[in-house]
């Protein structure tokens, strides 16, 4: 199904709503007719950090949420409560595939407190709690491991099958090291993790490397990374069951750009990622260019229906960005 019909209604629901970003619109001269995904206009994600984005009047503002890049003003994204309750939904349908329609037992490799910040740290371990039950938080208050909730996590759940949630270098640095450390069976667990892979490309490690170790020193398999951002909140592309890439979900799409004529990429031709979905309706959010680069696999020619992609790593000169790596900062 095509999702550019919703996207060309969204694209002009937002002109009408949000003065700045008709401005923008009107500057680039976009016109009000597009026959494909490509065709969309899109902005640059950085501009959410300089520029007071919103196509709902303030006194609709619920939350506010707040990008984690490690340096400048960070992104500001403005939600009513109908967005707020959409994303909630719309991630529930997306993590639905992986975990099934039971609340699991989880795990988090995080500190309990980090769910009252507005980062996009804290939006994601909040995000991610609504799929489990019975918490338990890998990291104490100064964020050190506590090994004895660990090994009592598992010795309650760890029988059946449980839920991980973190974002990539503390699930490397913590999780995966206190379990080869001390022999434990995480063989039940489905992880989801995302963050940045700097830290751990420092460290040799990529994504296959991260999946063989875990595989191999704990028993964990059931392994899923997945991508997005706060600028998009609620919509995020998850890793197939072999890590054969990151998959869209039905309301989202991907488009990878030239980045010197902005044209779009052949499949196998990597380029800038652009993020397109239907879902943001409280901010032009719709359709936005990353600072990452990517590439198209194919579509519907691996683990699941649809279009499949790789993230390849930050812009040179990107802010870094990522939530795993504001840890140290």
């Amino acid at each position: 199904m095509s999702l550019v019909p919703e996207l060309a209604e969204l694209t002009a629901y937002h002109r009408e709503r949000c003065a700045e970003y008709d401005r923008i619109l009107a500057a680039l001269g976009a016109g009000d007719t597009f026959a494909e995904v490509a065709d969309l206009p899109w902005l640059p994600v950085r501009l959410f950090k300089t520029h007071e984005l919103k196509s709902i009047p303030d006194s609709e503002v619920f939350r506010v949420l707040t990008s984690s890049g490690t340096t400048g003003a960070p992104s500001r994204i403005f939600l009513d409560k109908a967005a707020a309750a959409a994303q909630t939904r719309q991630l529930s349908a997306t993590l639905q595939r992986v975990l099934g329609p039971s609340r699991l037992p989880m795990l988090v490799v995080d500190r309990k407190s980090i769910v009252r910040s507005s980062s996009a740290r804290g939006a994601g371990v909040l995000g991610m709690a609504n799929f489990g039950r019975k918490h338990v938080y890998l990291l104490d208050e100064s964020e050190q491991p506590d090994l004895a909730a660990l090994q009592r996590f598992l010795d309650t759940h760890g029988g059946e099958p449980f839920l991980v949630f973190g974002f990539t270098f503390l699930v490397w640095q913590y999780l995966y090291v206190l379990a080869r450390e001390h022999g434990l069976d995480l063989s039940n667990g489905i992880l989801i993790h995302s963050g940045g892979w700097k830290k751990l490309a420092d460290r040799a490690v990529d994504n296959a490397e991260f999946r063989r170790r875990f595989a191999e020193d704990t028993g964990l398999r059931r392994i899923h990374n997945y991508y997005g951002m706060v600028e998009q909140i609620g919509t995020v592309f998850v890793e197939g069951p072999s890590g054969d890439g990151l998959y869209c979900p039905d309301f989202a799409d991907v488009v990878i750009r030239d980045p010197r004529t902005w044209a779009e990429q052949p499949v196998g031709v990597p380029g800038v990622i652009e993020v397109v979905s239907t879902l943001p309706r409280s901010y032009p959010g719709h359709v936005l260019l990353t600072e990452d680069l990517g590439v198209c696999h194919g579509i519907d020619d691996g683990d699941w229906p649809g279009k499949r992609f790789t993230v390849l790593g930050r812009l040179p000169k990107a802010e870094v960005r990522g939530c795993s790596d504001t840890v140290a900062a």
